[in-house]
């Protein structure tokens, strides 16, 4: 069976070498995103991970920024694929999804029709979900509402960070792409109908969804720096200046204490405490603007305070 596949983070990549280490699949293309630029301008850029993988492998790789160019549907006609595999990429047009014999589907890090959209995983621990899953879907005009071929459910550990939760959803997501890659090989893929009254988004971050809301629950903001951690990260504001943070835990009670108005910093023990609608969350990591990441409590030794301030906004 002939198989374009396209992808371009290194969530794609587990997809990508289950594909190629499967002898009764052809790879006869793999799409990713062009070349970036590194920070040092002398630098060669930087190729994309499935890029890499795909080189590693002595696949061959076609880079394009443009999915609607008439020379890339020309390209993907031009292979005649039985299948083309989506993971982690750009919108299709119909002008290029439609010239895979037997379709063409994709990978969501969601149990769909949950979380549609750009960021499934970041929205699943955001929202505070228990449970959450991966979807391979047959594309179809409407983004992300073909109909689902396979799922399968995982749970979210109460610890874990977008990205530790992406890597387990990439290395499931691969095994699911092989099953579905040979359900169609076998004819004997069934598929569902997405319930439209399920549906909930997962919108692109931005800089102005990514800020923390000190005034809201300990629960609530803990889980928004981690379902942002490690990138893009949830940010405030720190004397003015941006301060990343990577990772917080519920603070301890602090019964004694008053209530304190959200953002309220408050230093004991070694501990960085910022004030929520409903108690402490106590900073582990950070990253202050024009400064390195490092822990809180080295972020403390340097950092001279009264032991209560409103510094967070």
């Amino acid at each position: 069976m002939r198989i374009i596949f396209m992808g371009t983070p290194e969530f794609a990549v587990p997809s990508l070498k289950a594909i190629a280490a499967d002898d009764k699949f052809e790879l006869v293309l793999v799409v990713t995103g062009s070349d970036k630029p590194r920070r040092n301008k002398h630098a060669e850029p930087e190729p994309s991970p499935v890029k890499q993988a795909a080189i590693a492998l002595g696949l061959p790789v076609y880079e394009t920024d443009d999915v609607t160019s008439r020379e890339f549907a020309d390209i993907v006609a031009d292979e005649r694929a039985d299948v083309i595999v989506v993971a982690a990429f750009r919108i299709l047009p119909p002008a290029v999804f439609e010239h895979a014999a037997l379709g063409t589907f994709n990978l969501h890090a969601s149990l769909l029709p949950a979380y549609r959209g750009a960021a499934p995983i970041n929205w699943a621990i955001i929202q505070g979900d228990r449970e959450t899953g991966v979807t391979t879907f047959f594309l179809q005009k409407r983004v992300d509402t073909g109909k689902i071929i396979l799922q399968e459910k995982t749970l979210i550990d109460p610890a874990e960070n977008a990205t530790d939760l992406a890597s387990r959803l990439s290395v499931l997501g691969a095994c699911v792409v092989s099953d579905t890659l040979h359900l169609i090989a076998l004819h004997q893929e069934v598929v569902s109908v997405q319930d439209e009254t399920l549906v909930s988004k997962a919108p692109k971050l931005t800089r102005d969804n990514t800020r923390i809301t000190w005034a809201q629950p300990v629960r609530s903001v803990n889980n928004f720096i981690r379902g942002l951690a490690m990138k893009p990260t949830a940010w405030t504001t720190f004397n003015g200046k941006t301060m990343k943070i990577f990772k917080a835990a519920p603070g301890e009670p602090f019964l004694e204490k008053a209530a304190a108005s959200p953002g309220t910093v408050f230093v004991d023990n070694g501990k960085l405490n910022v004030s929520c609608a409903d108690g402490w969350l106590e900073v582990l990591s950070l990253q202050l603007e024009g400064r390195k990441p490092m822990e809180a409590v080295e972020f403390l030794r340097g950092f001279r305070h009264d032991r209560e301030q409103q510094l967070f906004v």
